[in-house]
């Protein structure tokens, strides 16, 4: 057995308040989460220096990171991925594909299962994200238009087999599933339906959410926004209560009011921080791409050449900065955000999402700015911010 334990911490407490603890790491699992500090310890120990604990980050929607995308055909790229998210502190991840030919899907979705088999250090991949192709033209953003098709259980059976083994999340338009009717059979079937890229108004948002629809992508990009006489799939997300919304917390997607609009009234059980982000994620400024698509990179901005955003090069933790600076989250907030809120609906919170005993020891330590010191995913070190290697 191995066992190893973590002191010199602080631990997130119900109400939001910071209290010295210790964590116990047995075999990879959480087997104490305790406050106050441990003496009579003589095993393997680890000073946090005073760090807040915090579950592991869990992304659902990325395309990329350190130089790689889930696109690529390319078996290392998913591991370049995972070796690169636990910098930021996120332990595990959906691959989110992008809008292409059925033959580049089905690829990506090959690679990544067999990355999902084999993998062993970095951050775990919990599934697919699958964005598009079933979107509107119109509403297409970075997303290449020329394999944009109409919504498909075939392909999807194609793309998954028969039992959508791994689809997690699809992001779609509901106004191009005629009677919602593949909306309907992937909801009874346990996969998150999505509205994305969509030109969808809010009765056909609340008439496809009675179909099944229970999520919103990247909230307020690449859908009808609200206005007062037609408040469009934004006022449903602000509205129907049941509804989850995915946040691009980089104050460029939404803006820092927007932000905190966003947290005021939809309020933290609903919102989902991701990331969108590309292969330029970690790396400098200059000329990437993303679905054979050439995309400029500054600062904070990824675009195409037309000025369209194409994605984002977010990282998790900066995401809680710019949620704690714009909305003034808490600390309890930030886990409900980060991680909880997303491994509740996806079906895993038995093993990740908090920090309780028996779960997989996904853990980031970080300052009070959110800076990643360390981070463990499943009980092994996957990133330290003095590590020179």
């Amino acid at each position: 057995m191995t066992r190893m334990l973590i002191k010199n911490i602080q631990l997130v407490q119900p109400e939001g308040e910071l209290t010295e603890g210790t964590i116990l790491i047995e075999n990879g699992k959480i087997a104490a989460a305790s406050t106050g500090t441990m003496t009579d310890w003589e095993g393997d120990c680890f000073d946090g220096g005073g760090s807040i604990a915090l579950p592991g980050f869990i992304d659902i929607h990325i395309h990329g990171a350190g130089g790689a995308d889930f696109m690529d055909d390319d078996r290392s790229a998913n591991g370049k991925i995972a070796g690169a998210l636990p910098a930021e502190g996120t332990t595990s991840f959906l691959a989110t594909t992008l809008t292409q030919s059925p033959d580049r899907i089905a690829n990506a979705v090959r690679l990544g299962r067999h990355f999902m088999e084999n993998a062993e250090q970095g951050a775990e991949m919990l599934g697919f994200h699958l964005e598009g192709p079933f979107i509107h033209p119109d509403q297409a953003g970075a997303q290449p238009s020329a394999y944009i098709c109409e919504p498909s259980m075939e392909k999807l059976h194609r793309w998954f087999g028969d039992a959508l083994e791994n689809l997690k999340i699809i992001t779609m338009a509901p106004e191009q599933d005629a009677d919602f009717q593949v909306i309907r059979e992937l909801a009874e079937r346990g996969v998150i339906v999505s509205a994305g890229h969509t030109t969808a108004d809010y009765e056909t948002v609340s008439h496809a959410q009675s179909a099944g629809l229970s999520h919103l992508t990247h909230y307020g990009n690449a859908m009808r926004g609200l206005h007062h006489r037609e408040i469009g799939v934004v006022g449903a997300g602000m509205l129907n209560g049941e509804l989850f919304c995915e946040i691009i917390a980089d104050g460029i997607h939404l803006s820092r009011d927007m932000l905190k609009l966003i947290v005021k009234v939809i309020g933290r059980d609903r919102l989902l921080l991701i990331t969108d982000s590309m292969r330029a994620k970690g790396l400098p400024d200059g000329s990437y791409t993303l679905g054979d698509q050439d995309v400029t990179v500054s600062g904070k901005e990824a675009v195409l050449s037309d000025g369209t955003l194409a994605g984002s090069v977010l990282k998790m933790n900066e995401g809680l900065r710019q949620l704690r600076e714009a909305a003034g989250i808490s600390w309890s907030d930030a886990i409900k955000l980060s991680s909880e809120n997303v491994a509740r609906r996806l079906g895993v919170y038995n093993r990740k999402g908090s920090l309780d005993p028996g779960k997989d020891a996904d853990i980031v330590l970080v300052t009070d700015d959110f800076s990643v010191r360390y981070t463990f995913c499943r009980g092994r070190m996957s990133f330290a911010h003095d590590r020179l290697d």
